[in-house]
């Protein structure tokens, strides 16, 4: 691969469309990558093929003939994500004999591929094992463990932090147009690079308008993020209590990490699955019950929490008992004036379908997450290593923030950004820059130079555009 630029020649060869496969080969088609999918599955393959513009084979991935008739010796990568393990781990051997160079496979299991594991991620010919349930809880526990729950994300090794928070209407900056407000806070410099109207994803110009309930992504240097949050009305929280719906893979691995820290309530409808529960969870409170059903969770103790967590594996309930959960703690909050306990009290919803994630974060959840799109995204890091510096999906939104670097006379380095808006009005917005080796908010008047790294925002659709916005 050569600096940002895609390899036109990188062939990718993915096993599976169900679910992550679908996701990836998406976008990995809308960079530029050649791409090949073997799937058995008929209706799989007939969705795919109205929508993804690869070459999509019919066959079985352990089969030998199927492999030689796409070519797997021409192949850069091997994804294997279908939905059984010991077939995607069996793929990377069949891969290695091929000759495939870079492997990535898809294990539920976490007994597989760690330091400590009996066969580790060398021994299965793996360079990158995804796994999906495991990368949720993570990117959950992280989220808790930052102030009171709000998806912050560090940046630029942590001078540049990107907060996302839900716009009340009582807020100084509802009803305000972007560019009034960055005219009369201008104490420090932070920008607005994404918002979620409905289910509306945009990258905002300055004459566009901030309402009650837009889900906002701020960009501030970390030395200005508490006073960012003060701005917003985010507080800070000294203690946490969290009340996980759900005991599968995701609320169980969850109330493990959490429980060495938090109180953690879990409820689980299952009976049998909230005995075992209660046996192995040991810091964590496991409740049997109906987590959907508004008196159990209210008997629960729901009132009192700080986190509220949806996690079975079904996508309307996530969605549905997260709405209801939000209306019930802020019911509760108006009713007793002058209880601040539960003021910033938090619902995230797991999402299992990418089109419901903006749908989620706009009818109650804080933050939406959804496991394909964490594991797309571990790939993608993966393969873009030389072309993109780093990529990270803002949740709850359909939008993207990229590091990258700026070939010398790329588009970009020409004019200040704000000459620069027909290349990207409401597609592509440039929140950091590093200067002389710190990183600082961009604003209107700044010039990028060449070789500056640089932060962008985008809508998730438009990646191939920024390549070409920091190309020669």
């Amino acid at each position: 691969m050569n600096g940002n630029k895609p390899a036109k020649s990188t062939n990718i060869l993915i096993l599976g469309l169900g679910g992550v496969g679908y996701y990836l080969a998406k976008r990995l088609v809308h960079e530029g990558y050649a791409i090949t999918a073997i799937e058995p599955d008929g209706e799989l393959l007939r969705h795919a093929d109205g929508n993804i513009d690869a070459r999509l084979v019919q066959g079985n991935a352990m089969s030998i003939e199927c492999w030689k008739e796409v070519g797997a010796k021409k192949m850069d990568y091997l994804i294997a994500v279908t939905d059984n393990d010991a077939v995607n781990m069996m793929s990377c051997q069949i891969a290695h004999r091929f000759g495939i160079p870079r492997k990535i496979a898809r294990v539920r299991s976490t007994e597989f591929g760690s330091k400590d594991s009996l066969m580790s991620a060398g021994d299965l010919k793996i360079d990158l094992i995804i796994h999906p349930e495991e990368l949720a809880a993570q990117e959950i526990f992280r989220l808790i463990n930052l102030r009171a729950g709000n998806d912050i994300i560090a940046v630029a090794k942590g001078q540049i932090q990107a907060m996302a928070t839900r716009i009340q209407e009582n807020s100084p900056l509802a009803h305000r147009k972007l560019k009034d407000i960055s005219r009369e806070y201008n104490e420090f410099p932070f920008r607005v690079v994404a918002m979620t109207r409905g289910i509306t994803t945009m990258i905002p110009s300055g004459e566009d308008e901030l309402l009650p309930q837009d889900q906002a992504f701020f960009m501030a240097g970390n030395k200005d993020l508490n006073r960012l949050m003060g701005l917003t009305g985010v507080e800070q929280q000294t203690r946490h209590r969290v009340m996980i719906i759900g005991g599968g893979l995701v609320g169980r691995r969850l109330a493990e990490l959490l429980g060495k820290t938090f109180a953690v309530r879990l409820i689980e409808k299952d009976e049998t699955l909230a005995k075992e529960l209660s046996f192995t969870l040991k810091n964590a409170e496991v409740l049997h019950g109906d987590g959907s059903d508004s008196d159990v969770v209210v008997s629960a103790g729901l009132l009192d929490m700080d986190t509220f967590i949806t996690a079975t594996g079904e996508n309307e309930t996530n969605i549905m008992t997260c709405v209801l959960a939000k209306h019930l703690m802020t019911s509760h909050n108006n009713s007793k004036k002058g209880n601040q306990s539960n003021k910033q009290a938090k619902c995230i919803a797991l999402v299992n379908k990418e089109d419901y994630v903006v749908l989620a974060a706009t009818m109650g959840s804080d933050i939406a997450m959804n496991k394909k799109i964490l594991a797309s995204n571990k790939i993608l890091k993966f393969i873009r290593r030389g072309e993109l510096i780093s990529v990270a999906h803002l949740h709850g939104f359909d939008a993207e923030m990229v590091e990258i670097v700026a070939a010398p006379n790329s588009p970009i380095t020409r004019k200040p950004l704000s000459k620069l808006s027909s290349y990207y009005n409401n597609k592509i917005m440039v929140g950091g820059i590093n200067k002389d080796g710190v990183w600082e908010v961009a604003v209107g008047d700044t010039i990028i130079q060449n070789n500056e790294r640089v932060i962008v925002i985008c809508m998730s659709q438009h990646l191939k555009d920024v390549q070409k916005l920091f190309l020669a």
